[in-house]
């Protein structure tokens, strides 16, 4: 097995061959996974962090890790960029420098298939046992909400299915956008998609950089209003079926 390319260096953005080490998560779909037929990492902000390159003339390798992993790997060195479903929450932005908001989107909610109620909001799940995935902006919040009866930390959106399924959970939250797009490429019987349900949380995407950045946050920051303004963005949108705004 190779060893991993040494870290470039951030002073070296805009000449040729720069090598960028960008953390991803293989199960962010659409936004970042595991394609099983490449081996690789793929997803909007894949496309999205390979096009800023490709603008600010550095190379992009991916490093796929957990979601909760991104931001220690970002801290200690092994990666200089998170291109993930990542939100700049007051919280990591005192760890991280994040560029501007690429995309907005909140959680989406999903329970046992055979319960039929209505759930528009957190407020209808009131005393029950629900689990969402750690690292994510909205499961402190969901924690501290006083709504349900125990709120339980998970790694994986699968794992959340898979315990929503088995009757461990009565409903569980992932990404809006992930679940959305699992649900309608996959069938899980045992569970339906709550079409009805309000985010209780509706936070930004940002691409995040170790800090003391400003420059290469500022040139990103250039780079994404280009792309904004082109149509480069609604492009890598579309390609991933993810509507034009989410905010």
């Amino acid at each position: 097995m190779m060893a991993a390319a040494p870290a470039a260096s951030l002073n070296g953005i805009g000449k040729a061959e720069t090598l960028m080490q960008v953390g991803s998560t293989p199960t962010g779909v659409p936004f970042t996974f595991l394609d099983t037929a490449s081996g690789t990492i793929q997803g909007m902000m894949v496309d999205l962090i390979h096009a800023v390159g490709d603008d600010l003339n550095f190379k992009v390798q991916i490093q796929p890790m957990g979601f909760s992993s991104l931001i220690p790997a970002l801290t200690s060195g092994k990666i200089e960029i998170i291109s993930a479903a990542m939100s700049a929450s007051p919280e990591r932005a005192k760890v991280v420098d994040f560029t501007d908001q690429v995309y907005a989107y909140g959680e989406g909610a999903i329970v046992p298939s055979q319960d039929k109620a209505a759930y528009p909001s957190i407020q209808a799940m009131q005393g029950y046992r629900v689990g969402a995935q750690v690292g994510t902006r909205y499961l402190d919040l969901l924690q501290k909400s006083g709504v349900f009866s125990e709120v339980r930390s998970y790694e994986t959106i699968a794992d959340i299915i898979t315990d929503v399924a088995a009757g461990r959970l009565q409903a569980g939250f992932g990404d809006g956008p992930i679940l959305g797009y699992q649900f309608s490429h996959a069938s899980y019987p045992k569970v339906r998609l709550v079409g009805e349900y309000k985010p209780f949380v509706v936070g930004p995407v940002n691409i995040g950089v170790r800090k003391g950045q400003e420059a290469l946050v500022t040139r990103m920051n250039a780079t994404i209003a280009k792309f904004k303004s082109d149509g480069t963005l609604a492009k890598i949108l579309a390609k991933w079926n993810l509507p034009a705004s989410a905010s």
